[in-house]
């Protein structure tokens, strides 16, 4: 009988298949805004940057970047391929840190971490103080993003970040194909001078960010709340504005952690409005140690931080 011989040849690479080199040169293009800088940051000539993108849109079938005078912008094929590279190259940078760690225990490596401010100033720091002392070889990497239109999930699902704390009862918060999961809930108050007579009175203060649709049809109901007079950067400056006895706000309590003594805080009522605060990372990531150890420190952490946020000032209004 005459046993034919498998072949241990390695089978030939999909010719569809983008190669590493080509997904660093689409990341690094969608980054820099043209070929040229795209070049420089790789070490590479620009004609071979170029040859990558065309070979890139070649075997998605799709035209990536616009070219032009304004250098490259993405399209909208080439802003999802840009996302879906960052996520491969994430993973395979943290390889070996998986590898090791399975072998050692040890969670080792970068941690992407992208938060809204108050989050960044009240949830993270306990959680990433006990995370990185039992992990010394962990180093986070934390970036404020405003909590706006995709907010900090969107950085999760572009690949810029592992992890994101977000507001997740939010109509703009789409956590379609990730991992996500609530903490805890934030609760607003009524936030004005101290010693104000009337505290509803007074010209209202207010940012951006405090105009998601977690608190829009309250807002909506409520007569008593004038148009805004001041449009504030962020909820630091609301809170240094109301010290200031320039008016008042209604501010999630996160952003009251550490009120200055002239600021009362007055509850809202049973029908106050809350914002749901949470994660959400990516289903390769989340099973990452990195991401797993994170999540663990938020939840033992986090639920906690809202109680006692705000302060009482002798009363409530109900809403």
């Amino acid at each position: 009988m005459t046993v034919s011989a498998v072949s241990a040849a390695s089978p030939s690479p999909d010719p569809r298949l983008l190669a590493v080199p080509e997904l660093r040169v689409l990341v690094a293009v969608a980054r820099d805004g043209s070929f040229t800088a795209a070049a420089r940051h790789l070490d590479m000539t620009q004609s071979a940057v170029s040859h990558a993108v065309r070979s890139c849109e070649r075997k998605t079938g799709v035209v990536l970047f616009d070219r032009g005078r304004h250098g490259a912008r993405p399209t909208a094929a080439g802003e999802a391929a840009a996302a879906q590279a960052r996520r491969i190259l994430r993973l395979l940078e943290s390889l070996g840190d998986e590898a090791r760690g399975a072998e050692t225990g040890e969670v080792t490596g970068p941690l992407r971490i992208a938060a809204f401010r108050s989050a960044a100033v009240q949830v993270l720091p306990a959680a990433l103080a006990r995370l990185t002392a039992r992990h010394p070889g962990l180093v986070p990497k934390v970036r404020i993003v405003p909590d706006l239109g995709r907010g900090t999930v969107g950085e999760v699902a572009d690949g810029r970040a592992d992890l994101a704390i977000a507001t997740l009862d939010a109509a703009a918060t789409d956590t379609t194909g990730l991992v996500a999961a609530a903490l805890f809930d934030e609760p607003y108050a009524l936030v004005h001078p101290v010693g104000a007579a009337d505290p509803r009175g007074l010209p209202l203060i207010d940012w951006a960010e405090n105009c998601s649709s977690y608190t829009r049809r309250w807002w909506s109901e409520q007569d008593w709340i004038p148009r805004a007079t001041v449009d504030a950067g962020d909820d630091s400056v609301v809170l240094s504005m109301v010290a200031r006895g320039l008016g008042m706000a209604v501010m999630p309590a996160l952003a009251l952690v550490g009120a200055p003594d002239t600021v009362a805080v007055t509850d809202l009522g049973p029908r106050r409005p809350t914002r749901q605060v949470g994660y959400a990372t990516t289903p390769e990531l989340a099973r990452t140690l990195p991401v797993r150890a994170l999540i663990r420190e938020l939840r033992s952490t986090a639920p906690t931080v809202p109680t006692g946020a705000a302060r009482p000032a002798g009363g409530s209004i109900t809403a």
